[in-house]
């Protein structure tokens, strides 16, 4: 693992925002975010003297009967589920500003219904989104490129793996939920598929959207999940999830469908890139889509590591937009330590296109291009190199990811880095 946060429970996975809160030590509060199952609640309790789990009755009583003394109890406190108790937030950010002795973390799986404007907390609460694992942060991985190093414009690009096309089909299954993806595959394939009924049956109604054809919603993500890596219009979209039918749930209605599963983070979509000082005149606005977690994304397609390595077609294609997806969340996770965000190029017409733009606080930017295969071509890289051209000494490092056993830099000075050594 590249990650070295002390764990005192041998089965805890050390977590990339492990990092950021030993770096943000000195925070009176910090919110992370994120979808149910990611490992909020397991990283976050870790750190706490007391946790109050507010999505039960009995704990979300207690603490609203009695929240300005239970709130400066302990040296450290967990919120857990703070939405279910909408008024804990402001509260904490009043305690914040007395500056109380306690420190809080509040975790979150959806942005509350009501009773609080999240951005109130703007100055006194730092937000960190929590993702799945990363295929770095997975047991049997050992990244030797750091994507933190990357930065440096001078990165030594070095390791080998044995990781297979059959391990990243597998990777992209099994899904980066901490509970779920070490379990065997029947096991996993059945809470997997527990999970996304929860999402549909349960989950959704809680946000107070009542679904009359919850097979519609179903169809809906699970079309947007074929969109994977794609910037597909959600016109598109909508007709691939109601093939062949004359009567289509309206346009507004998907838009519904989309709101409400991003209010529980469960859509993550890569934004276009608009730099400052952008040499660029016609770039696209339009979002990549993403499925928070490739696993979910196989499961509502009914895609198995079989099936994706299989060279069929229309599986084949998905392996690439999904393998995409798994690159695009180890970026994220690794490039958010770094204080760096993830974006998208795309000049409008496609002419030029970049996969991955990782923007660091400074302007220092790495470029991605992700590649469902062991070595690239000069071909493969042209818009690395075009983009170059483009933004100057701001493009620091070029880098292509691909399934390939060996990390290594070219004679042109871009990266190749297999996908198991990059963290």
């Amino acid at each position: 693992m590249a990650i070295h946060y002390e764990a005192t429970d041998a089965r805890y996975l050390p977590r990339y925002i492990d990092i950021e809160l030993d770096e943000l030590s000195s925070a009176g509060a910090i919110a992370i975010d994120g979808p149910k199952a990611v490992g909020k609640s397991e990283t976050a309790t870790r750190r706490a003297n007391r946790t109050f789990y507010l999505d039960r009755d009995n704990e979300r009583e207690l603490l609203q009967a009695n929240m300005d003394a239970l709130l400066v109890d302990e040296d450290t406190l967990c919120i857990d589920e703070w939405q279910h108790l909408p008024s804990v937030w402001d509260a904490v950010r009043r305690n914040v500003d007395k500056h109380v002795n306690t420190r809080y973390l509040l975790t979150g799986s959806a942005t509350p219904l009501e009773g609080v404007d999240p951005h109130s907390g703007a100055g006194r609460v730092i937000s960190l989104r929590m993702r799945p694992l990363a295929l770095s942060e997975r047991e049997g991985t050992t990244p030797s490129v750091r994507i933190a190093d990357l930065f440096s414009g001078a990165a030594e690009v070095f390791g080998t793996t044995i990781f297979s096309l059959n391990d990243y089909a597998t990777a992209v299954c099994e899904t980066g939920l901490p509970g779920i993806y070490r379990q065997s595959p029947r096991l996993r394939r059945q809470l997997i598929d527990a999970y996304i009924q929860r999402v549909i049956d349960r989950d959704v109604p809680d946000q107070g959207l009542m679904v009359r054809k919850p097979e519609s919603l179903r169809a809906w993500w699970a079309a947007y999940a074929a969109a994977s890596s794609t910037t597909t219009s959600y016109t598109k979209i909508l007709n691939a999830a109601s093939p062949g039918e004359s009567s289509k749930i309206s346009k507004d209605a998907a838009l519904g469908y989309r709101d409400i599963l991003a209010k529980l983070w469960l859509l993550d979509p890569v934004p276009a890139w608009f730099p400052n000082r952008s040499p660029f005149k016609k770039l696209t606005a339009t979002p990549k889509h993403q499925i928070f977690d490739p696993g979910i994304a196989a499961a509502l397609l009914g895609l198995t590591p079989e099936m994706l390595v299989s060279q069929e077609p229309g599986s084949w294609e998905l392996f690439g937009q999904l393998f995409e997806s798994l690159v695009t969340l180890t970026v994220r996770a690794a490039g958010q330590v770094a204080e760096a965000k993830v974006s998208h190029l795309r000049t409008q017409g496609g002419a030029q296109e970049v996969d991955l733009i990782l923007e660091r606080y400074d302007g220092k930017v790495v470029a991605f291009e992700v590649k469902l295969k062991p070595t690239p071509t000069d071909r493969d890289l042209r818009h690395l190199h075009w983009l170059g051209q483009q933004i100057g000494p701001r493009l620091v490092d070029k880098v292509v990811v691909t399934t390939g056993t060996d990390a290594y830099r070219r004679p042109d000075g871009v990266a190749v880095v297999p996908l198991a050594l990059l963290g």
